[in-house]
């Protein structure tokens, strides 16, 4: 009558998980990409162990997205210099590696790429710990913003 309890566990989950994304600084958001990354290698990992190789490639696609459409393509050349470089050669060796792994079916490369995640990911933790907290701006103006008020998008403005 009402659904399974997993599809409404898997709906509030989601919803769980937009909010989230949502509330999340960039930092945290980064620091959730990595998380994913990791989550969707161990997946990989169980399914190689047993045997599932649909689910397997799904999992390792997945880690591969969050590395290349997440991770990779939130880096900034321009500005990172020769860091932005370096992480955008290593997101790709993690991809490669990883596609070597699902043709392969090998837990080491796995293993592997699991640990440069978490070393990646307590490295950002450890700046976000130590990088000084920034201010937002305050307006510069002493006009009430109304946020229920249309407005022109922002590529309109002048």
């Amino acid at each position: 009558m009402f659904g399974t309890a997993h599809k409404g566990v898997n709906a509030y989950a989601a919803v769980d998980m937009e909010t989230g994304v949502l509330a999340a600084s960039p930092h945290k958001l980064i620091v959730m990409l990595f998380d994913g990354a990791k989550l969707a290698i161990d997946r990989a990992y169980l399914h190689i162990q047993n045997h599932e190789i649909a689910a397997k490639g799904r999992a390792i696609s997945h880690a591969m997205a969050i590395i290349n459409d997440g991770l990779r393509a939130s880096l900034n050349k321009q500005v990172g210099g020769e860091i932005a470089l370096n992480l955008d050669a290593l997101y790709e060796y993690m991809s490669n590696r990883l596609i070597e792994a699902n043709l392969k079916n090998d837990l080491a490369i796995l293993t592997e790429i699991s640990g440069l995640i978490i070393e990646l990911r307590d490295a950002w933790m450890m700046i976000e710990k130590t990088a000084p907290a920034v201010p937002m701006a305050a307006p510069t103006n002493n006009r009430q913003i109304d946020p229920l008020t249309p407005r022109a998008p922002s590529f309109a403005r002048a």
